[in-house]
């Protein structure tokens, strides 16, 4: 079975939803999302329940592997808890192969269209491990067990490092987006140098203040939408992936219509000088 090679407009998060996340990930394929984000780290995802609801739906012919792009991730000894998919001794080359192993059984798929390393293993630097277990991310995409590899919770610097020192450059970095930071701007600006995805997520939660602005409300209502929607459709036209996590089926309708709409420049322009 082929991965995808592409990424469709939008992904739909899992994290924190524990034992809702079969239903929330069937209602959202159900309402029209195609690509559907996960890690293989128990303590904040429970990959074995999108696994469920994804070949529910592909059993019921609602979807197809095919038309699904499947990402999830390789989380460091760090940021698990006891639920570990892989042996704690065991090198970080192995534990890369033994999670991704469990990813693919979880998922009940024989291949990923997108794995990520789930962030550096220390605040600041690309060390050691991270070089040992981008270099197993590495062995996986070159034997096509994986279209695509990605980084999450990077800094600039550390992005950078890894460019300089990587064979297969991450198609994808998927960071939490701040407004105060520009959205971003400094990762964003790396990632189109390099012709890198840039992936946010927490762009609702992350920045009330913006989603709850006059500006922002002022454009939801001229144009009938709502503030959410004005903020994904601006993630959008910045270049970004935007990643949603609503588990309210509406909100997930309401998400995937913003690929039917743009904002003119001076919405952009308005909202760009809201961060």
């Amino acid at each position: 079975m082929v991965a995808r090679m592409d990424a469709p407009a939008l992904l739909y998060g899992t994290a924190w939803k524990e034992d809702d996340t079969e239903r929330c990930v069937a209602a959202a394929l159900a309402a029209g999302f195609r690509g559907v984000d996960t890690a293989n780290q128990r303590k904040h995802y429970f990959e074995a329940g999108v696994g469920r609801a994804v070949q529910a739906a592909i059993a019921s012919g609602a979807v197809s592997r095919d038309q699904l792009f499947l990402q999830t991730k390789f989380t460091f000894l760090d940021g698990q808890d006891e639920r570990l998919p892989y042996d704690a001794a065991a090198p970080v080359r192995t534990q890369v192969e033994q999670s991704f192993s469990s990813s693919l059984e979880h998922l009940g798929v024989t291949t990923l269209d997108s794995y990520v390393l789930h962030g550096p293993s220390a605040r600041f630097g690309w060390r050691e491990d991270d070089l040992e277990a981008w270099g197993a991310m590495e062995a996986l995409h070159a034997r096509g067990a994986v279209a695509h590899l990605g980084v999450s919770n990077v800094s600039v610097d550390q992005l950078e490092a890894m460019l300089k020192l990587s064979k297969v450059k991450p198609s994808f970095v998927q960071n939490r987006c701040y407004a105060r930071t520009g959205w971003d701007s400094r990762t964003r600006a790396v990632c189109r140098q390099h012709s890198i995805r840039y992936q946010g997520f927490s762009l609702l939660t992350a920045n009330p203040n913006v989603v709850g602005h006059a500006e922002t409300s002022a454009i939801a209502r001229r144009r009938g939408l709502t503030p959410e929607q004005v903020i994904f459709r601006f993630a959008l036209q910045l270049g970004m992936l935007p990643l949603t996590g609503t588990t309210n089926v509406e909100h997930m309708k309401l998400d995937l219509a913003v690929t039917q709409f743009e904002l003119d420049a001076a919405e952009m322009s308005r909202l760009e000088k809201l961060s």
